[in-house]
This record gives C-alpha cells, structure tokens and sequence, in this order.
C-alpha cells in the first residue's frame, strides 16, 4: 500500500470508461488533451483509446502503464496512465456488442479494487449500458449496486450535488411499484444517519440541515 497523499500531492483517481461503444472513450481521450494535477488511471484497453483517437482527429496519445506501487504524479497533455484490460471484440462506435460486456465489468471491478486496496483514491465512471450487460447473462442494475456488493454489501448512498444542494437518494434503479413498499422508516433511519455523517466528514458541514422529500418528487 502506498502513502496517503498529503494536501499538496498529486491524487491518483481511477477512471472506466464505460461502454466502449459509447461516448465513455471520447471523453478520456479528450481529457488528455489537457494536463491534469492528479493522476488519472484509465482502466481500458490502450488500443481502443488510440483508435477513438485517431478518429476524433487528436494526436496520437502517450500511453504510461499504471504502476500502483510508484508515488503518482500529474500528467501532462496528450499523455494517459492506463491499467491495460483487453476488449473482448473490436468496437465499433455506436454499435453495440453483447461479446464486451465481460470487458466492461472487468473495469469496474479492477478500478473498485484499486480503490478499495488504496491505490487509488476516488473513481470516476462514464455511463455504461445496462441492457447490454443484462442481455450477455449477467444481472446488473447500476454502478451503485455493482460497488455495495463489491465492497462487501455495505449500506451505500446515492447522492447528487452541485454548490448549495445536495441530493441524497433513499431507493435506486428500482420499478416505480416496488418503491413505495422498499421505504421503511428503519431504512429512511439509516439513509439519513449516513448522510448525516458524511456531509460532516466529506464536506465539512458541521451541522447538516436535512430535509426529507415526500415520495412524490412534486410534494
């Protein structure tokens, strides 16, 4: 395990890019175009970001290979830090392919055990499609439940924010029927508690004002 960063060093955050048909792999390579402070580690295959590339026009990107035991460092433009994982089939954007399903569960799963290991810091993660996952065998309903279990089936907490607001969400990627019997006060209890907690130890809000919307998002 490396040393925690201090205030002052660079991070190192994992990123997938998700559906590798999709607009996940134009987004990083785009990001590359531009220095960054923090060590970004992409958890994809090198040469579909090479190719999403080569057909947006951009230059041809330094490709670093992670190496979790080195201190991170920032990286410079045009240049990605990349934990290498092997599409299953090539891509083609735009279409998608049952056959790389595998390959988008095993970015997620890789990035969430880098951070759990404390190599990594924080993930960020570009929008997969959960119906390709579902239609290649695997029972998959979100990144939300896809992190809890792998993080052990901890309780975990939605939450939306931007500057003044934050949105925490009792209930996730459930069918509208079954979400008014899945909210308990026990289980309101606990949201909260979470919430409560980490708007505290995360955002430094001594003293949260939380207020519980009614089921219906217009109450």
């Amino acid at each position: 395990m490396r040393p925690a960063a201090s205030a002052q060093s660079s991070l190192r955050i994992a990123l997938t890019p998700g559906e590798p048909a999709g607009i996940g792999p134009d987004l990083t390579v785009m990001l590359a175009q531009r220095a960054q402070q923090h060590e970004l580690v992409v958890f994809a295959d090198p040469v579909l970001l090479q190719q999403r590339a080569k057909l947006l026009d951009l230059p041809v990107l330094r490709i670093r290979e992670y190496q979790p035991a080195q201190t991170p460092r920032p990286l410079v433009a045009g240049e990605l830090c990349v934990a290498s994982t092997a599409l299953v089939q090539p891509v083609i954007p735009g279409k998608l392919d049952t056959a790389n399903a595998a390959y988008v569960l095993s970015t997620l799963k890789q990035a969430t055990a880098e951070c759990l290991n404390r190599h990594c810091d924080a993930l960020l993660t570009a929008p997969v499609h959960k119906g390709v996952i579902n239609d290649a065998g695997v029972t998959f309903s979100g990144h939300t439940e896809l992190f809890a279990e792998l993080s052990g089936n901890v309780r975990v907490v939605m939450m939306l924010a931007t500057e003044g607001l934050r949105v925490a969400l009792v209930t996730t990627h459930l069918p509208l029927r079954a979400t008014s019997d899945s909210i308990t006060p026990a289980l309101l209890e606990e949201i909260i508690q979470i919430l409560h907690s980490e708007l505290q130890s995360k955002f430094a809000i001594a003293a949260p004002r939380i207020i519980v919307a009614g089921l219906n998002p217009h109450a």
